[in-house]
């Protein structure tokens, strides 16, 4: 006797198939096979063999996860395998189905009730018809049941669920390409808060955070362990450690580095290991430098050293010409100081009884003029 773990209904509820050797099911390939569940006869989908200790895993993990309706494990009987007959059949339940939701909408449309129609599903022999809906509050649908089942001639189920079970049966495509995981493999909800998305330091954009269904992503509580255990080590995010060279802004986690992206006074966004964080609040809080700013200040250090060498040798050499200028110009200026002033060569003045000579008259040049034969 083996215990297989196997697939059913619409919503993805699990259950375990005790299915003895003798009666030749194996799983080389995908098969269907008819269960018994407590909703009534049903086609399932045997995923494989589960250990005991796999089993009391799948109990434990799906307890935490409460449905009003329908429990999301439970133990269900294994009838046959599937042959063609069953598989047709479990086909055109699916086309029928179709068409049984548009006519309970267009019926509740008559009622004028507050609730959403989201999907039908029949059971495998027809005697049940399960109507999924939402609705915010208690809805009276006595009426709206006799005329379903006058209607389709078969017991009516009402089961109502909640925002994310209609994004888990309609199914869809998310954010991130790839098929919701509430539609795909993911079997119950976990509670997500606004506090997870802080601590992970996410955008605060709805639009950005938000799944299909409307609410938190379901992923936002994939890592919520591994940052609530890092936050624990830490202080809360965006927390500032105020200096005198400015504040110091706790950021981000990098899960991956196990690293604390720390927003330093001069704007930089500096990875600091968690491990070296204590030593690094302690270093700042005495007014040091750390990382790269230290490395930066050592270098500004440095050349500001070697600015003030530069300037301090151009003044010597500065000083030292002006004293070789001095001492080379000292003799010349003693010799010149000792010899007597030469008389000032000036204009010579003309007696005042000369007469002024007339300016000499430039003659004209004349063209000779050309002799005529006579």
């Amino acid at each position: 006797m083996k215990t297989y773990l196997t697939i059913f209904g619409k919503p993805r509820y699990l259950g375990f198939a005790d299915i003895s050797e003798g009666e030749g099911f194996d799983l080389e390939r995908p098969k269907w096979a008819v269960i018994r569940t407590s909703r009534g006869y049903e086609m399932g989908l045997p995923g494989g063999v589960v250990t005991p200790e796999q089993q009391m895993m799948y109990r434990r993990t799906t307890a935490k996860f409460d449905d009003s309706t329908e429990a999301m494990l439970q133990d269900v009987d294994f009838v046959r395998e599937a042959d063609a007959e069953d598989i047709e059949n479990y086909y055109n339940c699916r086309r029928e189905e179709e068409e049984a939701l548009l006519v309970g909408r267009d019926i509740l449309a008559e009622y004028n009730l507050d609730m959403k129609l989201v999907d039908v599903e029949y059971m495998l022999d027809r005697r049940r018809l399960y109507f999924y809906f939402t609705a915010e509050q208690r809805v009276d649908f006595r009426e709206y049941v006799r005329e379903l089942a006058y209607e389709f001639r078969t017991r009516i189920e009402m089961r109502q669920i909640g925002i994310r079970d209609e994004a888990r049966i309609v199914q869809g495509i998310a954010s991130c390409g790839r098929p919701c995981c509430c539609g795909y493999w993911l079997r119950g909800f976990s509670p997500i808060s606004i506090r997870i998305v802080k601590e992970q330091r996410s955008a605060l954009n709805p639009t950005k955070i938000s799944g299909l269904c409307g609410r938190l992503m379901c992923c936002m509580s994939y890592e919520k362990e591994i940052y609530s255990e890092m936050w624990s080590r830490l202080p809360g995010p965006g927390t500032k450690i105020k200096t005198e060279h400015g504040a110091y802004i706790l950021e981000s986690i990098d899960v991956g580095q196990e690293q604390v992206n720390i927003r330093f006074p001069t704007g930089r966004l500096i990875p600091v290991a968690i491990s070296e964080f204590p030593d690094f609040k302690e270093t700042v809080l005495r007014g040091e430098e750390w990382g790269e700013d230290k490395e930066m200040a050592e270098k500004k250090r440095k050349a500001a050293e070697r600015i003030a060498a530069i300037k301090a040798r151009a003044e010597r050499l500065k000083s030292s010409r002006l004293k070789v200028n001095a001492k080379s110009l000292r003799p010349k200026l003693e010799k010149k100081a000792d010899s007597p002033k030469p008389k000032s060569k000036g204009k010579s003045q003309k007696p005042a009884n000369a007469e002024a000579s007339p300016k000499p008259r430039h003659r004209k040049y004349r063209k000779p003029q050309q002799k005529t034969e006579e």
